[in-house]
């Protein structure tokens, strides 16, 4: 699973660069996502601007990621292409993440909006 991650004004943003996120990868994912978030940002922004496809194991694995980081961290989602952000919108998920139409958009809005 590539994903790459780095500190910009206060937040942590990882990028994910595989166009899949499904079951054959969730498991990584979740770990790599772990790896990365072990920093002391309060918050994550989770770039998925590379992500073509994102099964139901894809959505539990970024749901996971989010409990990973405790109540007292936040993970906003960014730059999602239709086809992800279907996925969320369909399952209701865009009520739980704060989503965001570019990184640019994330990065401009306060955290605790």
């Amino acid at each position: 699973m590539q994903m790459t991650s780095k500190e910009i004004d206060g937040a942590l943003v990882v990028t994910v660069m595989d166009r899949r996120i499904d079951a054959a990868v969730a498991v990584r994912f979740k770990d790599r996502m772990q790896e990365l978030t072990g920093t002391t940002a309060d918050r994550v922004i989770l770039d998925l601007s590379q992500v073509d496809f994102l099964d139901s194991s894809g959505l539990g694995a970024v749901v996971g990621s989010m409990k990973q980081l405790g109540r007292q961290r936040t993970l906003d989602l960014a730059a999602l292409t239709p086809t992800v952000e279907k996925v969320f919108r369909i399952t209701r998920m865009d009520r739980v993440f704060r989503i965001f139409d570019t990184l640019d958009a994330a990065l401009g809005e306060a955290a605790d909006a």
